[in-house]
């Protein structure tokens, strides 16, 4: 007889331990073609992995390399080159453009632990030719180092970089600041005559911009009375010590600093490209690459930095998962400090590309303020004509066989074909990510995963048309795939080989289904959109059996499952639950109609989506319906809370991580208060208040609402930094919740944001998790 559902804690703990050991993939970097003496062609690939140690209670990076043999049109031989190397403190790398130099940034404890020191250093191909000490230049705060600001970026001469990081502020003192007593000798007298101070010598190669008080030595010696507790305005969640980002740019043969002062002081640059063209100096522009790729492209000259400007006005809001910030592409001339508006106003644009034969950057696009993720438009730049044309538009309803819109964070960083006239992306196709090439001449789109295996696809790099992708499902951990991509019109030949293979997990067996609500929960204005759901089940043990079941909606609400690798689904149904993943109505992958019907009806048709959803699976499976438990963070927490209130009889147990409670007192405290509005149905307007029927709408919609009917026993799990879903929204249910004699427990974890990515309170999670679920649902 096989144990139903694991339940010995032992056992547990060693079976999350063992899934939580397979790495995920996360870079790929492409070296030069290298030709044999027999004509044939080779190249490497550098990969960089990220696993959990729970010894070390950390995330642990290591790099793998790999040879590719290609002869121009198909992978010949493929394989691993040495065994794996963990990376230390490495935050930033970037080869150069030729190949033969490598930049890294490296932040490592100060010997007296006080503070992080922060080194850029130099490589060649066999040893390390520059270190320089960043701490010690003192010219600029922490370098940034995220997706959204963060960028090493090699000058084409390969004699400069540019990177961001924080302003750096004035002293402060106390009005109270005792000062040392003043001499009646004169500097004169001891012999110093008394200097100015003057700025390091940077040896910038173009005329110095905007050369002031900030990144000068000048600015050590300025104190400031009063501004010790001065609030510094950030950008929330995860980015909070992100505040005002700065340009600067490195001479390595110098080992001086530059920093960019002439971008006006109401943008926060990011996702930064350095160089132009020749022509622009003729009135022509430019050149492009993100930041968040840690690349960049210069022109011969070095003459241009091409960005992407957030706009901070009247105040910053968060900008993790939120497509939808005011900003726009700019070009920075270097010789003139001129800056230069290359996208439209009243729009939110990221991630630019430049095409290898540097004529066109192509970037999204979607509109500012409302669903924070959405579908969102391809545009193209043409720094020849100066136009700008939109090779995909936003997709109002996904139909089989057809390109289901653009919904992701970011394009590769590495996305053009050779030609310069295709790029590869991925997105959202339904519960599924797919990998697509996108004609920028015709519009035109062709799937590269149709004949391959059902799952989940990205896009780690492109170059040369050789394409390297990453590949997971469920019941399958990360893969490393390669293949060329064929010449126009015959993409869909194309053949994908497997570099790093993962075992499959064994135990484990998943679909999609898809589902139609009932007519009387259609949205008037959307009709006709249907939603889909990904169901793992145990594939071991007595087929008799029952399986108690475990529903998790996603959070967002714009937001996928999509059928790829994720550890918490994985574990429970390896040891005996049947696990929902729901892609109610409002989730991305299904069309901007889709994404469209949810504001305003949060609370309803999401609740009613996924309660439809239960309903249908416990009838046509063989699954324990005296067994339903929900598990949601973020927005579906917000869900689980709401389905315990409205469908009191259906769940029996809940956990519920950073859940939104309640959305009219979160407005006031989260970093994303146009969510609060925005989902509720109200349109965004920073310097105008919620007024008394916005608020009780607000309310209405909160699971608050329906705390008196809630009988059953919660979990929940918060992060102390929590900026998106502050922690005061689950304690305020845990208040409710224990004034009404429900069983309910609340783990607090320090040092945490809202993902609770942590590796100790992601693994201490889970085991609550999994022992809340075995005792409330009597496995």
């Amino acid at each position: 007889w096989v144990p139903q559902v694991l339940s010995s804690v032992d056992e547990i703990a060693e079976l999350y331990r063992e899934l939580s050991q397979h790495p995920g993939l996360k870079v790929a970097c492409l070296g030069p073609d290298v030709t044999t003496q027999y004509g044939g062609k080779y190249c490497s690939l550098y990969t960089e992995w990220l696993q959990r140690d729970l010894t070390r209670a950390e995330n642990i990076k290591f790099s793998r390399q790999y040879l590719i043999f290609h002869d121009g049109a198909a992978i010949v031989y493929s394989g691993p080159a040495g065994t794996c190397s963990e990376i230390k403190d490495e935050h930033l790398l970037q080869q150069s453009p030729s190949g033969a130099l490598k930049a890294v940034l490296r932040k490592v404890p100060s010997k007296e632990k006080k503070e992080e020191k922060q080194f850029l250093e130099v490589w060649d191909q066999n040893r390390k030719v520059k270190s320089i000490d960043l701490t010690a230049l003192d010219k600029h705060g922490t370098v940034y180092d995220d997706d959204h600001f963060g960028c090493l970026a090699w000058s084409h001469s390969e004699t400069h970089l540019l990177y961001v990081a924080e302003k750096k502020r004035p002293k402060a003192e106390s009005f109270f600041q005792s000062k040392a007593p003043e001499l009646d000798t004169s500097s004169e007298d001891v012999g110093h005559s008394k200097k100015a101070d003057v700025p390091l010598k940077v040896g910038f190669p173009w005329p110095r911009v905007g050369e002031g008080q900030q990144g000068s030595c000048g600015s050590d010696n300025v104190l400031l009375q009063g501004e010790q507790f001065v609030y510094h305005e950030d950008w929330g969640e995860a980015l909070s010590k992100r505040s005002v980002p700065n340009l600067c740019v490195m001479d390595i043969e110098a080992s001086s600093i530059s920093v960019l002062e002439s971008i006006p002081e109401h943008l926060s640059p990011g996702q930064v490209t350095m160089g132009i063209p020749r022509e622009a100096e003729k009135g022509g522009f430019r050149a492009s690459s993100p930041l968040i790729s840690l690349q960049a492209f210069w022109s011969p000259d070095d003459t241009g930095v091409v960005f992407v400007g957030w706009c901070p006005e009247p105040f910053r809001l968060g900008l993790q998962h939120c497509t939808n910030r005011w900003s726009m592409l700019f070009y920075m001339d270097l010789t003139s400090g001129a800056c230069e508006q290359l996208s439209e106003n009243n729009m939110a644009v990221w991630s630019p590309r430049l095409s290898p034969d540097r004529r066109f950057i192509v970037y999204l696009e979607n509109n500012v303020f409302g669903p924070h993720q959405q579908c969102s438009r391809l545009q193209m730049y043409d720094w020849h004509t100066k136009q700008t044309t939109t090779v995909l538009a936003a997709v109002p309803r996904q139909t089989w066989d057809a390109f289901p819109g653009i919904y992701c964070g970011a394009l590769p960083r590495m996305c053009w074909a050779a030609d310069s006239r295709r790029l590869l992306l991925d997105t959202a196709q339904r519960s599924q990510q797919d990998i697509f090439v996108v004609d920028t001449v015709t519009g035109t789109t062709t799937l590269l995963t149709a004949d391959a295996p059902q799952g989940s696809w990205s896009v780690l790099t492109i170059d040369r048309d050789i394409l390297v992708a990453r590949f997971s499902t469920p019941s399958c951990p990360h893969t490393l795939k390669v293949a060329i991509l064929p010449c126009i019109g015959l993409e869909a030949q194309v053949q994908w080989v497997c570099l790093q293979n993962a075992p499959s997990v064994d135990g484990i067996s998943w679909d999609i289904r898809t589902l139609q609500p009932p007519p009387e929960q259609e949205h008037p204005q959307y009709k006709g959109l249907d939603f889909d759901a990904i169901l793992l089940r145990p594939s071991k043990g007595p087929t008799a059996q029952k399986h108690p079941l475990v529903v998790m909606p996603h959070g967002g609400p714009h937001s996928v499952f999509t059928a790829g690798w994720m550890l918490y689904p994985a574990v429970l149904c390896r040891m005996g639950f049947a696990v929902l993943l729901v892609n109610y109505r409002g989730s991305l992958g299904f069309g901007q109609d889709s994404v469209c019907s949810l504001p305003g009806n949060v609370g309803m048709q999401d609740v009613y989506d996924v309660e439809h959803c239960v309903e249908r699976v416990l009838q046509e499976e063989s699954l324990d319906a005296s067994r339903v438990a929900l598990v949601g963070g973020s927005h579906g927490g917000f869900l689980a809370c709401h389905l315990l209130g409205q469908f009191p009889d259906t769940y029996h147990a809940c956990v519920v991580r950073n859940p939104v409670v309640n959305i009219a007192s979160m407005v006031a405290a989260t970093d994303i208060p146009d969510w609060c509005l925005t989902e509720a149905g109200f349109t965004y307007t920073p310097n105008v208040l919620p007024d008394a029927g916005q608020w009780t709408v607000m309310l209405q919609k909160s699971p608050i609402h329906y705390v008196n009917r809630v009988r059953t026993p919660v979990l929940l799990m918060l992060g102390e930094e929590d900026r998106r879903v502050p922690p005061q929204q689950g304690l305020e249910y845990y208040r409710a919740l224990k004034a009404r004699g429900v069983p309910t427990r609340l783990l607090l974890y320090p040092g945490n944001g809202h993902a609770l990515a942590g590796v100790e309170a992601e693994a201490d999670g889970f085991m609550n998790i999994a022992m809340w679920l075995v005792k409330y649902l009597r496995c």
